[in-house]
């Protein structure tokens, strides 16, 4: 069986513009044909590795966030949100408003996504021009190392921006991705009112520079691997977007974060969300809050999903400091560039850690 994730017809969509990812194997196919075989473009080099990078096992410190107590208005919570974003660049949440039951649901619907036959997938592949739709992302040539990962890809919210040609049409499903990208979404907007306040900005400030928020969500399956010490789930990025929203597996760490030079691994906590600073807030915030390096380990005993929804603002919002508030106390640190060009430098490049952000730099 030939399991290359291979494009759709492009005439059946005109794609977001953000740019193509070449196609690659399927590794959930791979491991179903050999579970005991990585090939070698799975095999990261050591350098890259989990295995003997510096790891922190002291997840302690991550900072969580009472939403609850945020919304009352609690000097000390937003305090805490504050040095979350300043040092850490990630947080959970806890107390929200996205039912649990609904994010559950739309676990299963993913799930069940990835379960279906590749030949059913392949329907919804990617297609040339387009990184919406099923196969891989961010791979750029033919001799690149790869992830460990399959993924879908779609925009999910708002009516306007979202697309599920890519999805199978069942109803089902779909009601719940728009259940869910509707709930995140009332969670995105009440972060970013604290943030707002935070940065020295009106309340409804960062929404309003979004021009109109978008999510995107990746869906990403990491199946069993028999050698898991030689590969990785994700490579090591941070995230083009303004804010990601994680809710995290409640049996695997998997999720590892670069906290001053360490590797920290993110332990869940039951029905939290963890949220992350994007490379857009970063920018506006003229580098007081900045995206953190983060990547995904495999396992040899279980495979998983992860449902990442990332907060993108509209194509021509432009991204650089903002001009009042705290991000003006000091040198702009950042140019001014419209947003859908960075997000094409971006997945014109592999994942590399935080190299992306340089080319926002002054």
């Amino acid at each position: 069986m030939d399991p290359t994730v291979e494009g759709g017809n492009a005439k059946e969509d005109e794609g977001l513009g953000f740019g193509r990812s070449l196609p690659a194997p399927s590794v959930q196919e791979l491991v179903r044909n050999d579970s005991n075989w990585v090939p070698e473009r799975y095999i990261q080099e050591p350098k890259y590795r989990p295995v003997g990078s510096l790891i922190s096992h002291n997840s302690t410190g991550i900072p969580v966030i009472n939403m609850s107590l945020l919304a009352q208005g609690d000097a000390d919570e937003l305090q805490k949100l504050d040095f979350a974003c300043k040092d850490w660049g990630f947080f959970q949440i806890t107390h929200h408003r996205v039912a649990e039951e609904v994010t559950s649901n739309t676990k299963t619907a993913v799930a069940t996504f990835f379960d279906l036959p590749q030949k059913e997938k392949k329907k919804y592949a990617m297609a040339e021009n387009d990184v919406q739709g099923y196969g891989q992302g961010y791979i750029v040539s033919e001799e690149q190392k790869l992830d460990w990962c399959d993924l879908a890809f779609l925009m999910t919210y708002t009516d306007k921006h979202k697309r599920f040609k890519k999805w199978p049409l069942n109803c089902t499903r779909l009601q719940v991705f728009e259940k869910y990208s509707t709930e995140i979404n009332k969670l995105v907007e009440e972060v970013f009112a604290h943030l707002s306040l935070l940065l020295g900005l009106e309340r409804e400030s960062l929404q309003k520079m979004h021009r109109e928020i978008r999510l995107g969500t990746r869906m990403n399956y990491y199946p069993c691997c028999s050698r898991p010490i030689l590969g990785i789930g994700v490579s090591p990025h941070s995230d083009g977007s303004s804010l990601t929203f994680l809710p995290q597996d409640d049996e695997i760490t998997s999720l590892q974060i670069k906290h001053h030079r360490r590797w920290v691994p993110v332990k869940p906590i039951s029905n939290a969300i963890v949220v992350n600073i994007g490379d857009a807030v970063e920018s506006w915030s003229n580098g007081m809050y900045k995206s953190i390096e983060h990547r995904a380990v495999i396992s040899e005993k279980k495979a998983r999903i992860s449902i990442a929804t990332f907060v993108l603002p509209e194509d021509e919002t432009i991204i650089g400091p903002v001009p009042r508030g705290v991000a003006s106390c000091q040198p702009k640190m950042y140019k001014n560039i419209e947003y859908v060009d960075y997000i094409r430098y971006s997945l014109s490049r592999k994942m590399d850690g935080k190299a992306n952000i340089e080319y926002l730099k002054v």
